[in-house]
């Protein structure tokens, strides 16, 4: 399995615990930034680990930042991606089996780093359904290409 990871300063901390957490699980993992504490643009990180994930690149993609929410808004801007905020492991495993989510967004601000390694690995173990749940992301995909074109 290959991880894209990312995050902004807000969750740069975490990030580090996360990376550390998936290498001890021989999980091969790439961080695309950022790289310290200094204030940065979680929109910049969004997108390169969206690109990455979108392209196939990477099965899943991890983003950070102090909620969640800014950087996983920015990353479903790239045609292709599913970016779920988790903050509990129900989130997490249902993200996957009914969304087919291939991004996790969490917030440092919001969990701790064990509740967010235990996301972390029910978001990565859960597999998604298909079935009727395929017939919704359809629709989603639709809603997309209505309006970017999608990707190819």
């Amino acid at each position: 399995m290959k991880i894209a990871i990312g995050s902004d300063h807000a969750g740069f901390s975490l990030k580090k615990e996360v990376i550390k957490h998936l290498e001890g699980k021989n999980i091969e993992v790439k961080d695309f930034g950022t790289f310290s504490e200094d204030s940065c643009d979680y929109p910049d990180y969004a997108l390169k680990v969206a690109e990455e994930v979108a392209q196939n690149n990477f099965e899943f993609g991890i983003l950070i930042c102090g909620t969640g929410i800014g950087i996983s808004i920015s990353a479903n801007k790239v045609p292709g991606i599913r970016a779920a905020v988790c903050s509990d492991t129900f989130c997490a495993h249902a993200s996957r089996e009914h969304n087919n989510a291939n991004i996790l967004a969490m917030g440092e601000r919001v969990v701790g780093t064990g509740l967010a390694l235990d996301i972390v690995d029910t978001f990565l173990n859960s597999k998604f359904e298909g079935d009727r749940h395929q017939r919704r992301i359809d629709k989603i995909t639709g809603i997309e290409k209505k309006f970017n074109g999608g990707m190819k």
